[in-house]
């Protein structure tokens, strides 16, 4: 992997003289007092401004000002007009634009496309507080502002998007978001080298336009350029008849990455396209060479094509071995570089060791953040995630290679939070990042990682040449829970548990002292066909942790449960798989109380199968098997009643279902069967159903409905419900059998009534 300049390598800008603003300016007031006639450059965000390193707009903001620029914060701003755009003037080198923290429209609507009632990254959780699209739009408010100032987009919105993908809200294939958002350049991924590198040349006096060398950027362009050795992506993957020789977790060297050999003694079909092996030429070199993915019309009208794009795409990601892609949109490109080099452990200290207030600015007053009262005692020590889950856009968006702090630079931050936070009680609720305990894991081999292509180094098994040692986070949590003023250390980062148990230390470590009470982890499905196409391990692996878990606890004299995590209607997911999870879950006491529908989010490897109904994991042709895909609103729900199996008002659709799936023998009030044969139907429930419509009110007859699970069933026919007064004989009768069964209980404890497994929060 070629080096990079560092960060804190580069001249500083001539205002560095002003120094470093204790908050980022969100007005011209503020600008005076810092002694500034403008800003060099503006943010704008989709979320309200909290000076911390968990939110895009402060890194990217102090890394700037780090270098010697004036930076200006404009934070949710009023999209209907440009005035708000215009407030801290003209900025003398670039708008950066983003939507936040997450995809706007994410942010706004649910899984189910409803529209979200709160925003946890706006001032009181209020709503509506930024617009659809919100980089588009910001974009182009900015252009009418100021049209010949240029307009860097960046973000996880525009990471994702910068490429055509199929947008779940409109149920189609949109153009990259750089032909509708009217910005000179997109960056995408962890954007701080790309960021720092463009500011620099722009503060020189180069054009926008001329930037176009710079890893981690995409930006639209009429032709290739001299000198570069163009690809079709169909030569390197053919969407044509599947062969045996390319499989994507397989580490492919430079000479192998683009050739595709046919099966010796193989009889070729004539109606078949040639497979064409790509030979060695002195012209084709990596850093030149540019491939050619099929254009946003062909793959808006293909869905096959539009997975093989997806994992064409998918498979350049390594930036050891990734080389540019480019993708036509009418009459012009848009034309992707290989993504950043990853940061070493110096910069990325430089990066959270900024002079952040942790606090959101002052111009908020005393109203909370949803999102900063859950992270405000909460230290990220790493970035990047090799798991790979093909749901998931950690991967796409940080990279799959591990970025680390070190533990000095993550010790001073605890104590800077515990010094300097109000509020501090001694608990630092989170010391992770996007995962738990992948801090300092990587690749035995650097030659190896620079090759490699696996979109997973451990699916469907942990990778020979993955160092799963986890003795520095260990000596990480044992310096941190040292430290004078703090009490506990928590881990609340998604644990990949199939790493874990490789290190049985760790895990003692972890239920020893880490974990209050409670643990999250994700298996997401129990079932092989849904968990292959998310690329999670099996629930085996859930088993092995699950009982190092308790081991653990129990020596350690503490009550502590798993509350895992599962998703419904994922693609690959059949009804029958839906139904043995729930099995599981009886079986396992679990209830689950919220659910999580699978989200088609842009440029996800799943979100292709949702789209395509093919499988890029795998070569994708027009001929191979198809992916199980739940898109209708009925089956949506089905699934989703089955992950609540307890709840009665999903009865009557998982009756209809199993009696359709010819698994009746489910339907009864036996210990080993899903659901019982009768519906609630005490006075009180109805009441209840036809006067709350409200969610309070919703609870009220969920409350309702548990109470009445011990009714006896309807009459045999199930025509008519029992009348009131044997309901009210049956409920109070069920009631005085369950005041029994805790009497017994307690007697049988010595007078301690015995522990519960707590209900599943979602």
């Amino acid at each position: 992997m070629q080096a990079a300049k560092p960060l804190f390598d580069y001249p500083k800008y001539w205002a560095e003289c002003f120094g470093p603003a204790p908050f980022l300016p969100m007005s011209r007031e503020e600008m005076d007092q810092l002694g500034w006639d403008s800003c060099d450059i503006i943010i704008v965000t989709g979320d309200a401004y909290v000076d911390h390193p968990s939110f895009g707009m402060a890194i990217i903001g102090r890394l700037l000002e780090a270098q010697g620029f004036r930076v200006g914060i404009i934070a949710q701003p009023d999209w209907r007009s440009k005035d708000d755009f215009m407030k801290l003037g003209e900025p003398n080198l670039f708008f950066g634009v983003a939507a936040g923290n997450m995809d706007s429209m994410i942010n706004r609507y649910t899984a189910d496309k409803k529209i979200r009632s709160d925003d946890a990254y706006t001032p009181g959780g209020l709503a509506g507080k930024r617009p659809d699209r919100a980089s588009l739009v910001y974009s182009q408010r900015c252009k009418e502002a100021y049209s010949h100032v240029p307009v860097v987009l960046g973000g996880i919105e525009a990471s994702l998007r910068r490429i055509a993908h199929y947008d779940y809200w409109q149920d189609k294939v949109r153009r990259s978001i750089l032909m509708d958002a009217t910005a000179d350049i997109l960056l995408y991924g962890n954007a701080e080298r790309a960021v720092v590198e463009i500011a620099q040349r722009l503060s020189r006096g180069e054009r926008v336009e001329a930037i176009s060398d710079v890893r981690g950027t995409a930006f639209i362009r009429r032709d290739t350029p001299e000198g570069w050795y163009e690809v079709d992506s169909t030569r390197i993957d053919r969407p044509g008849r599947v062969d045996k020789i390319i499989n994507p977790y397989v580490n492919t060297q430079d000479t192998e990455a683009c050739a595709i050999e046919q099966a010796k003694g193989e009889v070729e079909d004539p109606n078949e396209a040639k497979v064409v092996q790509i030979l060695d030429s002195p012209r084709m070199t990596r850093d030149k060479t540019v491939i050619r993915l099929p254009s946003f019309e062909k793959v808006r009208n293909d869905p096959v094509l539009y997975a093989h794009a997806n994992r064409v795409l998918h498979l350049e990601t390594n930036p050891g071995n990734a080389r540019a892609l480019v993708q036509k949109h009418g009459e012009v490109d848009v034309w992707f570089n290989p993504p950043p080099i990853p940061m070493t452990t110096e910069e990325m200290d430089y990066v959270f060791g900024m002079p952040y207030a942790r606090v959101p600015h002052p111009a908020y007053g005393k109203e909370k953040i949803p999102a900063y009262e859950m992270i405000r005692f909460s230290v990220n020590i790493m970035r990047g995630c090799f798991g790979g889950c093909t749901f998931c856009s950690i991967t796409e968006h940080e990279g799959r290679i591990i970025q680390n702090r070190s533990h000095e630079s993550i010790i001073r931050e605890i104590e800077e939070m515990r010094d300097k936070v109000p509020g501090f009680t001694g608990v630092v609720s989170d010391l992770g990042g996007p995962t738990a305990n992948m801090y300092r894991i990587a690749c035995k081999d650097p030659e190896i990682e620079k090759h490699c292509r696996k979109p997973s180094c451990v699916f469907p098994g942990i990778c020979e040449n993955l160092n799963t040692d986890h003795s520095s986070l260990i000596e990480l949590y044992r310096k941190a829970r040292a430290l004078p003023g703090v009490k506990k250390i928590l881990i609340a980062s998604g644990l990949r548990y199939d790493l874990a148990v490789e290190s049985p230390e760790y895990v003692k470590e972890l239920v020893t002292h880490h974990v209050g009470g409670y643990l999250k982890i994700a298996p997401e499905h129990t079932e092989r066909g849904p968990l292959d196409k998310m690329m999670k391990p099996g629930i085996g692996s859930y088993d092995r942790f699950k009982q190092m878990f308790e081991k653990y606890s129990k020596e350690a004299g503490k009550e502590q449960y798993l509350i895992p995590y599962f998703i419904a209607a994922h693609p690959g997911t059949t009804d029958e798989d839906m139904m043995n999870l729930a099995l599981w879950l009886k079986r396992n006491g679990f209830r689950a109380d919220q659910v999580q529908a699978f989200y088609p989010s842009p440029m996800a490897t799943a979100t292709a199968m949702y789209h395509s109904g093919k499988n890029p994991l795998r070569k994708v042709t027009y001929k191979s098997d198809g992916v199980e895909i739940v898109k209708s609103e009925q089956q949506r729900r089905l699934h989703k009643a089955f992950l609540r199996y307890h709840d009665p008002k999903g009865w009557p659709l998982l009756r209809e279902a199993l009696e359709r799936m010819g698994r009746s023998d489910l339907i009864g009030n036996g210990k080993h069967q899903l659901i019982p044969t009768y519906q609630p139907q005490s006075d009180e429930y109805q009441s209840a159903r036809r006067k709350n419509s409200t969610p309070a009110g919703s609870k009220k007859v969920g409350k309702i409905l548990t109470q009445h699970t011990g009714l006896p069933p309807r009459a045999s026919d199930g025509s008519k419900p029992w009348d009131k007064r044997e309901q009210a004989k049956a409920a109070a009768e069920a009631r005085n059998q369950q005041a029994a069964r805790e009497r017994a209980g307690a007697a049988k404890g010595k007078g301690k009534k015995p522990g519960k497994k707590p209900a599943v929060p979602r």
